[in-house]
């Protein structure tokens, strides 16, 4: 009598997007949109979490923010090399520091009119 258990394939399989975590120090941003541009937090998402970077949340950006030229990326807490990591990955952006503990992440992301994303779409 032969089992179903001989016909599962063992060998690891490739994700389509790096798993945070998997090429470094795990790093937690949230994604605000400070452009005016409908619909950028989404792709600014996108952009990060196919750079291995965990996106927790994402939205527009408080009123009192305003329309930004150029992309902000505030650090809200030390972690080695994330700034870089995370402005690799846009290709712009400015690195500010304003800890912040109260915080459960590592860096905000304020998406300004700068940001024109290129994505990698999966066929």
């Amino acid at each position: 009598m032969l089992g179903a258990a001989g016909c599962r394939d063992a060998r690891p399989r490739a994700t389509a997007f790096p798993v945070p975590g998997q090429d470094g120090p795990r790093v937690t941003v949230e994604v605000l949109n400070a452009s005016g541009k409908p619909g950028l937090a989404r792709s600014g998402v996108r952009v990060l979490r196919q750079a291995g970077i965990d996106v927790v949340a994402f939205g527009n950006a408080p009123a009192t923010v305003g329309i930004l030229d150029s992309t902000r990326i505030v650090m809200r807490r030390p972690a080695a090399g994330a700034s870089d990591r995370i402005r690799r990955a846009l290709g712009v952006g400015r690195v500010v520091v304003r800890a912040d503990s109260t915080r459960l992440l590592d860096a905000s992301v304020l998406l300004g009119a700068d940001f024109a994303p290129r994505l990698k779409f999966h066929p």
